[in-house]
């Protein structure tokens, strides 16, 4: 199995959804599997959901952090609890706590998700 690298995942990924002028497809290809399930607070995302999700974060957000507060990896699962705060573009803030549990595919994409997010303060 090649070797994921999960901190990219949580933290590198939102930066190139929200930021980058690459296709959303390929972004989404690079870090998940064709086959992607993604689990969040009861809502099923497939692949073309997540790049659906794309392009309202990309017209609303100007800020985007991430902080990574503890992670567990051991061979194809990891887990995670961190904080995501975004600023949008009419300067509201809004922070979530966010519980993430992944799957990786051999190729060391991601294939499942199953997450829940808190708003916080």
């Amino acid at each position: 199995m090649a070797q994921p690298d999960f901190h990219a995942f949580l933290t590198r990924l939102p930066h190139e959804l929200a930021f980058s002028e690459d296709d959303p497809a390929s972004i989404i290809d690079r870090y998940y599997t064709p086959d992607v399930r993604y689990h969040n607070d009861g809502i099923t995302l497939d692949r073309q959901r997540l790049i659906d999700h794309v392009g309202p974060a990309r017209r609303t957000a100007t800020r985007l952090e991430v902080e990574v507060h503890d992670t567990v990896v051991e061979g194809s699962m990891a887990s995670a609890r961190y904080t995501m705060t975004a600023v949008t573009r009419k300067d509201r803030v809004i922070r979530m706590e966010i519980y993430l549990f992944a799957r990786y595919a051999a190729d060391g994409r991601v294939e499942r998700v199953d997450s829940i997010t808190r708003p916080i303060g």
